[in-house]
């Protein structure tokens, strides 16, 4: 070979197809610069087509993995015949080290000759940062690296069953499926779906097993807590041969283990049908001698647990062979698992269904003869016999050895064909004799214990799962030829796999699935809205038409339908319900018989939820097209969506019982809460960022008729509802410690409890004090925080606590950024919380922004903004008489999609407005995070192409805020459109009635508005801003505006011959729908409600492109924020994001964006900073100091690599900047730091770099000469990803160096290990995976290191 193989754990890639078995893929490693320390080395690919008869000819260089399509006879395709696969990088490095960004997958149809095409996986150029590809089943699989900014190393997988379409795998609950890098393994998976299990404890080596659906891409959970190893390596196998029979291990005891790094306790479970339900192991009655074993096998808790894949004892399958229906292992039989040494042997003849012990101890175990012969040798000891049955294991045989050894391997043919074995031992030193080895290999041979060979009459059929439930399996039942238990004859068909034979049955419910452009709600089929049909079916719309019934047979599934349901066949449809014409709207119109008091989608889903007044709840699976109502027998008082995780929400009814989905609304299942629902109106579940499973429930005790006892009490689960532990009693509101960016404790709760608990909690006033406890370990460990407490709150990174202090009658703001240490808020003198009210408002920019109510009635209410430096703990003024209500909501929204943007409205009247009762309100707007305040430019002309009758220079764009609206969610921007604002105002000196008012919108974030029409109107924006809908909010209508072009022109589309008052239009929360729901009423019936689907998604099949050059063909544009502005850049940098050009009539979809693009890092201007505590601006606009005030005390600490240390100013940098050099007026003079930063290169040198010289030097050696820092992607076959460089920083690299020196001897062991692969994988011991030894105390500080 020109080069020496590649350290990968497969080398060589075949193709599948007979006729080309000669061709072969053979991956190796070329080194350049080789030298005494070590070589630049990288991967590449060669190929052969006559197996090595002649030399190979290069693939391609800088590989990491290559592989033929036509690589497994289960992923049958019509692709090329020669397509080949690469992962590679697409650029070359002169030291070997890539950054992952270039790693591609690449294909061609010619061995790269003169056909080479980049994969774009359906996502163009983000397809980068590839990290493995296999080929698993029918399935082709990717794993890549999610390399969008801030993302914490997330690994996606896309998927194909065809080689041509590539879909990204979606799991259920995502926030805690995520699949991180080393943290998720690809499992062996059946023809009919993928398995994969993903690590989502951190902390522990514990999964949860998922299975897709037929082509890969949607995901259910099947077993959670599945045991892994460090390695990756899962308690999970496919028994061989038999379809949807696996065996698998689950730790019982993982909340433990995750609190308390507890010893595992595992059990072991099987499933009969591909994963979808799992049952235990059903001991046998009786040992291998007869005696009654000490359980009862009907108890649960009496089961058998066998050990598995984390720790293996011999080669191959741990359970199984091609041999039908036969399984062996080593267990235990009890609650859990015990150790290995102190196990039997266990045999099943039916697959798993039932279960004998054949031997006492541990053995090692081999099937012969296709399943007509097994052997067993003891594995606890040294032995000079081995064990053998014929008869199935009716009987055992003893055959001695005439040697003691200690059984290391026993093996046989790969197929089990053979009667001939190989047993490798090792003699121990006082049984040696003289100068003879220790290692001995025992041939063993079994030929001569039968004397015929079997016949047609010695042979039965086995029925695969005959002796469960499942024996249909998509739609025929398998069976297999074997020899009879109690023939005396060998079969001897050597290499022969068994024949599977299929017997069709009668096709079920079970064999369906739905059908394109169907989407699945209980156990129905719906449209996702109007069938797409061929042209010219439905000239007529009066006509009808054959269409889809919802359902399709599952592909592969081989029932008889003519025996079984005809689910699939096609059904007479009014030509009404067809997709339209292009160019056509449809909407579909549909009365609920109560006024509705909550609605909410799932996110990320076309699946809405709504419930009535009459405490109904109505479900939509296709954004109102269709209504279903969801349990009828049941009065609900609420609903809640999962804070977290996508795909769950909870109906909760007036008794204990409540309903969730973990499918958005596919599927509903019922349990019961610990109490019925309080009374109080506190909210009655709270949610886990990190773990979709762990609820807190806050429920009502002894609270009928409200009694004198009647309390709330809060319990938590981990298991989403089906077990409940109490928390604490007579509490108003207990909450996870953790939130999505706050790291605190993951296992720590915090209650507001009342200190005397006794009494009905309704009637408690401030004489009882509300103290505020926090408990780790799920409450167990109590520690008093605060006293007392008027409440908490979490936002973004911080918990915000209002402290009482009795003695003085006033509040105190404590601040904490890990939910325990906290630090009091300062506020200027002026500004003291006392008795004021207050309001938190927003947090996502590393600052905290605060409404405070400085006038309350008898006067009308307002009050100031504040806003925190970024640790939340000094707040400055940043504007005053700001407008709120009486319910505590403000005039505040902050712009999404673009940080430091916000709106608000403030009272221009402040002193006459408490003897007129009547206030006067003016818009501002900010693009530096409050640091300045703007009124809003009006637009020169109205939309009919008038001048205002305001013209003064004091007449400016005002326009009604959030404490107008009838639906909070109804903001003036979207996430989908960077820029795009919409509101309702006028222009004037002062904002006016509602009802006077006329609709606006703005481009480009709020510089520049226009009016787009007279009265004041609702709006909503839909498919990424390529559709706008606005219906009057006036009064009633009978039609919509919509308009394609970002409101340059608009439409009417009338929907409805009686008028309805809408009260709301309705889309996914995302906004990149084209249909929509009118939510209102008729005048008539103010008693009952309407929704009106509106699909605009006919109007163009278009799609638009978006190429990364921005070409003339391109439908999108870049547009940054500072375009408009007199500043160039925001927050010190000019960014720029891809937005559809305002006159492209196309369809945006689901097609990703491009991401946003940083093009310049500017240089600190004045409007990058704000003023320091205790300083406001004055009327120059400078920062001063308020008279009467102190500044702040200098801060001397110096952080990170600091030189210097800078003493206060009157103003500091807002947080969330990023603009380097320029103006600092945030420094005052310059103090040299003390410590380290005063010692010099001399110093450095010896303490840093020499220690550390010759460790770098021999980790950099076998790094060159390994090609290591591969990622361990678990990839079916072993291999690894590619060679990858992360970015760090100085800091990052001092802080790592005993972590690196670990990582040489980590090098040093995957060397060996790779040079000998077979002892490396397949004489893995207990402890073979922890070779390196791990500081368990850096378990203990990994919490610390989040901080």
């Amino acid at each position: 070979m020109p080069i020496g193989p590649a350290l990968v754990g497969r080398p060589l890639s075949f193709h599948s197809d007979p006729k080309k078995y000669g061709y072969i893929l053979y991956q190796g490693t070329a080194c350049e610069r080789v030298g005494p320390w070590g070589a630049v080395c990288h991967d590449e690919t060669y190929y052969t087509k006559d197996a090595f008869g002649s030399a190979p000819q290069k693939l391609l260089s800088e590989t990491s993995r290559c592989q033929f399509a036509h690589s497994s006879k289960d992923f049958k395709h019509d692709a090329h015949e020669d397509l080949v696969y690469c992962v590679a990088f697409d650029t070359t490095a002169n030291d070997g080290v890539h950054s992952l960004s270039s790693s591609r997958l690449f294909s061609s149809t010619d061995f790269f000759q003169s056909d080479s095409r980049v994969e774009e996986l359906g996502i163009g150029k983000n397809a980068r940062g590839v990290v493995a590809f296999a080929i698993v089943s029918k399935f082709a699989v990717v794993a890549m690296r999610d390399l969008a900014p801030g993302n914490n190393g997330e690994m996606l997988l896309y998927v194909s069953v065809d080689t041509k379409t590539w879909a990204q795998a979606q799991f259920p609950h995502a926030t805690s499926a995520k699949l991180r890098e080393n943290a998720y393994t690809i499992v062996e998976s059946t023809t009919h779906s993928l398995a994969v299990d993903v690590m989502l404890q951190d902390q522990s080596t514990i999964g949860t097993l998922f299975v897709s659906n037929s082509n890969g891409t949607y995901f259910v959970e099947s077993l959670r807590n599945t045991n892994r190893n460090e390695l990756g390596y899962v308690d999970y196998e496919n028994l061989y041969g038999v379809e949807g029979v696996g065996l698998a291990n689950i730790v019982s005891n993982a909340e433990e283990v995750e609190a308390h790094r507890a010893s595992k306790q595992l059990k072991s479970r099987i499933t009969f049908d591909d994963g979808r339900t799992w049952s235990r192991l059903r001991p046998p009655a009786e040992d291998s001698e007869g005696r009654r074993i000490s359980c009862n096998p009907s108890d649960d808790e009496c089961s058998l647990h066998l050990h598995s894949v984390t720790l293996p004892h011999n080669f191959g399958r741990v359970f199984s062979s091609p041999a039908p229906g036969f399984v062996m292992g080593v267990g235990s039989i009890g609650e859990y698992l015990q150790p290995y040494e102190e196990c039997d042997t266990f045999l099943s003849t039916d697959n798993g269904v039932t279960w004998k012990m054949i031997r006492m101890d541990a053995h090692k175990y081999e099937f012969g003869d296709s399943g007509s012969i097994f052997v067993v040798v003891n594995d606890e000891e040294s032995t000079d016999e081995v064990h053998y049955s014929t008869n199935l294991g009716k009987s055992w045989k003893k055959y001695k050895l005439g040697l003691k050894v200690r059984a290391r391997v026993l093996t046989t043919v790969p197929d089990s064909t053979s009667q001939k074995f190989v047993l490798l031992g090792q003699i121990s030193k006082k049984d040696a004799k003289g100068n003879d080895g220790r290692c001995v290999v025992i041939h063993l041979d079994f030929a001569k214990t039968r004397q015929r060979q079997c016949t047609e009459d010695d042979m039965e059929r086995w029925y695969a799962r005959s002796a469960t439930n499942e024996e249909c399996l998509m739609g025929h039942k398998q069976w297999y030829k074997r020899r009879k238990a109690d023939a005396d004859c060998y079969v001897g068909d050597k290499f022969t796999d068994p024949v599977e034979h299929e017997d069709n049955c009668p096709c079920t419910d079970e064999d369906y699935e739905c059908d394109y452009n169907f989407v699945r709600q209980s156990d129905k089929c719906i449209p996702a809205g109007p069938e797409p049909i061929p042209a010219g079916i439905c000239g007529d719309p009066t006509k009808t038409y054959m269409g889809s019934s919802g359902f399709r047979r599952i592909p592969g599934n081989t029932c008889d339908r003519e025996k079984g349901l005809k689910k699939d066949e096609p059904k007479e449809k009014p030509c009404s319900a067809a997709q339209p014409a292009e160019g056509e709207i449809v909407h579909q119109t549909f009365d609920f018989h109560a006024p509705v008091a909550q609605y909410s989608y799932f996110r990320n889903s076309r699946t809405i939820l709504v419930r009535l007044r009459d405490h109904t709840i109505w479900q939509s699976s296709n954004e109102g097209y269709t209504w279903e109502q969801q349990h009828p027998e049941e009065r609900f008082i609420s609903f809640y969506m999962h804070a977290y995780s996508n795909d769950r929400a909870y109906l909760i009814t007036n008794t204990e019982t409540f309903f969730y989905t973990t499918d958005t609304g596919k599927t509903w299942n019922k349990l019961k809460g610990p109490t019925a629902p309080n009374p109080l109106g506190l909210d009655v579940l709270h949610f886990h960022p990190m773990k979709s499973d762990y609820l807190i429930w806050s429920g009502g005790q002894d609270c009928a008729h409200f009694g004198e006892n009647c309390h709330v009490e809060a319990y938590y689960t981990t298991n989403n509802g089906r077990n409940w532990k109490l928390v604490d009693t007579y509490v108003r509101n207990c909450n996870w410690a953790r939130d999505a960016e706050l790291l605190a404790d993951p296992n720590q709760i915090i209650c507001e409890s009342y200190k005397n608990k006794q009494g009905n909690q309704l009637f408690f006033k401030m004489e009882n004090p509300l103290q505020l406890i926090g408990g780790t370990d799920f409450f167990n460990k109590k520690t008093l925080l605060f006293e007392h407490v008027v409440g908490f709150a979490k936002f973004s990174e911080f918990l915000i606590v209002a402290e009482y202090q009795t003695d003085r009658g006033s509040l105190d703001l404590q601040v904490s950024l890990d939910g325990r240490r906290f630090a009091s808020g300062l506020f200027p003198p002026t500004m003291r919380l006392e008795q004021h009210a207050y309001t938190i408002l927003e947090s996502s920019t590393k600052a905290v922004f605060l409404h405070v109510t400085v006038s309350e009635p008898p006067n009308p209410w307002w009050g100031n903004i504040l806003k925190s430096n970024s640790n939340g703990t000094y707040f400055g003024v940043s504007s005053d008489y700001v407008n709120r209500n009486e319910n505590g909501f403000v005039d505040f929204e902050k712009m999404i999609g673009l940080d430091g943007i916000a709106l608000i409205n403030v009272v221009s009247n402040p002193h006459e407005a408490p003897l007129t009762g009547r206030k006067e309100l003016q818009t501002r707007i900010t693009h530096n995070d409050g640091g300045t305040w703007k009124p809003l430019v009006p637009p020169k002309l109205d939309s009919q192409g008038n001048k205002y009758a305001c013209d003064r220079t004091s007449c400016t764009l005002q326009i009604h805020g959030y404490t107008e609206r009838y639906d909070a969610r109804a903001t003036y921007s979207t996430p989908s459109v960077p820029g795009l604002l919409m509101a309702v105002g006028n222009v004037g000196e002062h904002l006016a009635e509602y009802t006077e008012s006329d609709t606006f919108l703005s481009r480009d974030a709020g510089f520049t508005w226009e009016e787009v029409h007279k009265d004041a109107h609702l709006w909503e924006f839909g498919d990424s801003g390529s559709i706008l809908v606005m219906a009057n909010d006036e009064e009633a209508t009978d039609h919509v505006l919509f308009s394609t072009d970002e409101g340059a022109s608009w439409r009417e589309y009338r929907f409805s011959n009686d008028k309805i008052r809408v009260k709301a239009i309705v889309t996914v929360p995302s906004d990149t729908s084209r249909r929509f729901i009118l939510m209102g009423y008729y005048p008539r019936s103010p008693d009952a409600a309407v929704a009106v689907h509106l699909d605009f998604s006919a109007l163009t099949s278009r799609q638009c492109v978006l190429t990364v050059t921005n070409g003339p063909q391109d439908d999108f544009e870049l547009w940054s924020p500072s375009e408009e502005r007199t500043e160039r850049c925001l927050f010190g940098r000019r960014t720029y994001y891809h937005r559809r050009k305002r006159d492209a009539n196309c369809v945006v979809g689901e097609q990703e964006k491009q991401q946003d693009k940083i093009v310049e890092t500017c240089a600190c201007d004045w409007v990058d900073f704000e003023c320091e505590f205790n300083h406001r601006r004055d009327a120059e606009g400078n920062c001063a100091l308020i008279p009467g005030t102190e500044p702040l005390s200098p801060d001397d600490s110096c952080h990170g690599d600091d030189e210097y240390w800078y003493e206060r100013t009157a103003y500091r940098k807002i947080p969330y900047s990023t603009c380097e050099g320029g103006i600092r007026p945030d420094r005052g003079t310059a103090h040299r730091c003390p410590g380290l930063k005063g010692h010099g290169a001399l110093f450095w040198l010896f303490v840093l770099v020499i220690p550390f010289l010759f460790a770098a030097l021999i980790g950099y050696y076998y790094y060159r000469k390994s090609g290591l820092a591969r990622g361990t992607i678990r990839l079916p076959g072993g291999d690894t990803g590619p060679l990858y460089a992360r970015d760090s920083g100085a800091l990052a690299t001092l802080a790592s160096v005993p972590w690196f020196l670990l990582g040489v001897a980590g090098i040093a062991w995957e060397w060996v290990s790779s040079r000998f692969e077979l002892l490396a994988t397949g004489f893995r011991s207990r402890r073979g995976y922890r070779n390196v030894p791990v500081d368990e105390d850096a378990h203990i500080l990994r919490f610390e290191d989040e901080d």
